[in-house]
């Protein structure tokens, strides 16, 4: 498959997923209307929507209903837009731009954008647990306790904790560095993937692979980053780059340079691929999103 179908497709299901979230955040009820300004400010800033988009293609690979998966792919970018807002906050990340805009904290203050990203994480669990998600209860209750998994103490927020402990105390063996990226972006990645077929009602067979499939890719598109913040611009990014160096954040490129981590990627890209035999071309758009992956610009 051609780079340009890939980019195309991508870019049609941001939009269909932007105007989904759009709905969905505006049928909520104001009665806060400075915390829902807030949440809308950061959830609907763009960016590429690779997430939603692994969601939505895993579940269309797998058979299952657009609309429940417009539903499933809105929680996980909910907790993906959660994790950005307080990774920018001065205790943490401290970045004054994101997706080409002014962080929430500095465009409302710190207060409201650490409660505006609980109010994303929590509203995330709601729109899962919600019988307009699925109609079958056990569904529902999988899809919230595997969204849970992927971003709790084993998952985003424990590579969190790790990524800012390796600041203070320099890790240099990459098993660590790995173990630290697989569940600071993998794990949310892997569910992203395996959320698609949960939603879908898919065998455990395909569930495995698809998860499988998402790791791989995570790790891949977690060290493409790191060297995009080595190489990149940041008009081009939206948001500062240069700052994992400065912090000192154990990454594969401080570890093995550039090459080295090229390299890493590209395994990591290639194994992702290796998953979806059992698809056969219904998978076409995953394998051009894995490959792709390395040429990334942003």
């Amino acid at each position: 498959m051609s780079s340009q179908i890939y980019t195309s497709a991508l870019a049609q299901t941001a939009s269909e997923f932007d105007v989904a979230l759009a709905d969905l955040l505006a049928s909520q009820r104001d009665d806060v209307p400075r915390i829902w300004d807030a949440m809308r400010y950061a959830s609907l800033a763009g960016g590429k929507r690779l997430r939603p988009f692994l969601v939505l293609t895993c579940a269309e690979v797998c058979g299952g209903s657009r609309e429940s998966a417009l539903r499933v792919a809105a929680a996980v970018e909910m907790m993906h837009t959660y994790s950005l807002v307080h990774d920018d906050l001065p205790a943490m990340d401290d970045d004054d731009m994101r997706r080409g805009q002014p962080t929430l904290h500095r465009k409302f203050d710190e207060a409201t954008a650490i409660l505006a990203g609980d109010a994303l994480l929590t509203l995330a669990f709601e729109v899962l647990a919600d019988p307009a998600t699925h109609h079958d209860g056990q569904t529902r209750a999988e899809l919230v306790l595997g969204l849970a998994r992927a971003g709790g103490a084993r998952g985003m927020a424990g590579g969190q904790m790790l990524d800012l402990e390796a600041e203070i105390r320099p890790v240099d063996d990459e098993n660590q560095v790995m173990r630290l990226e697989s569940m600071k972006t993998g794990a949310l990645f892997a569910w992203s993937c395996e959320a698609g077929a949960v939603v879908a009602g898919a065998g455990e067979k395909e569930r495995t692979k698809l998860r499988a499939f998402g790791a791989e890719f995570g790790m891949a598109f977690q060290i493409t980053d790191d060297i995009l913040d080595e190489t990149g611009n940041p008009d081009e990014a939206g948001k500062a780059v240069g700052k994992d160096s400065e912090r000192g954040k154990a990454t594969l490129v401080s570890l093995r340079g550039l090459d080295g981590a090229r390299d890493a990627a590209l395994d990591h890209a290639q194994k992702a691929v290796e998953n979806l035999d059992l698809f056969g071309e219904k998978a076409d758009l995953l394998r051009a999103a894995a490959t792709q992956l390395i040429d990334r610009r942003v």
